[in-house]
């Protein structure tokens, strides 16, 4: 059974694929390109970690993989509610691309954290860091999203729920920040604000590849609201070409 059959078809009439896939080649090249210029600043720019060594430069990968999901999950909660507001299922649609994609970007920061603690700190997870748990309490908590989704049938009730869901979730995402901010164990960095005490080049590679993150996960987004819009728009018409 198809995912697409638990959608409300007002979202392939409302919004097309064509307003989905606006802007999609833009955001595409711009992540490329962006990304590209992270990498060359990572590697040949900013300085080796004076205590980490090289093993730090997935840094640059890991902290924005893990705020792009965190804001992804937001985003997803924000649409919720405007899809509750306007009960316009393209909205619905929004938010549970959102949410599908910022989980696939929150496996590879737990994964890209889990090698870097294992080359900096001995371990492969450290339960005594804050951030590490706040972060997968989260994590398993928009991994319920999709299993309760699509165990309801009636796309109507599934959509009122999984908005609710979502929005309930989306205020425990605030916390993985604070815990951030209240950490003291261990040596996980702190990088939004006065804390941080990198050097420039470190910052400036930081920032360009957080930027390169979030370009992605537009570009991302767009592909694949405009795939899931194709394919409810074909679902559509193979149905009524056999009724």
């Amino acid at each position: 059974m198809t995912q697409s059959r638990f959608f409300s078809s007002r979202s392939a009439t409302r919004s097309s694929a064509d307003s989905f896939s606006r802007g999609l080649v833009g955001y595409a090249f711009a992540a490329a390109a962006t990304l590209t210029l992270a990498g060359l600043l990572v590697f040949f720019w900013a300085p080796q970690d004076a205590d980490q060594g090289m093993r730090q430069k997935i840094f640059y990968l890991h902290v924005p993989l893990s705020i792009a999901a965190l804001c992804g999950f937001i985003a997803g909660g924000v649409m919720a509610i405007q899809y509750l507001r306007t009960r316009d299922s393209s909205w619905d649609l929004r938010s549970y691309v959102a949410i599908h994609l910022s989980l696939i970007f929150g496996v590879a920061a737990l994964i890209t954290g889990a090698i870097w603690a294992k080359t900096a700190w001995g371990v492969w997870w450290e339960w005594k860091e804050p951030t590490l748990v706040s972060f997968l309490i989260v994590f398993l908590l928009y991994a319920v999203y999709q299993p309760m989704r699509f165990a309801i049938d009636d796309p109507e009730r599934q959509a009122r729920s999984a908005a609710v869901y979502a929005i309930i979730c989306g205020a425990f995402v605030p916390l993985n920040f604070m815990a951030v901010r209240l950490a003291t164990s261990l040596v996980h960095p702190r990088v939004l604000g006065g804390a941080g005490e990198m050097p420039a080049e470190m910052r400036v590679s930081f920032y360009t590849s957080l930027i390169g993150m979030g370009l992605l996960w537009m570009a991302l987004w767009k592909f694949e609201l405009t795939a899931k819009s194709v394919s409810m728009r074909l679902g559509k018409l193979r149905a009524e070409l056999i009724s």
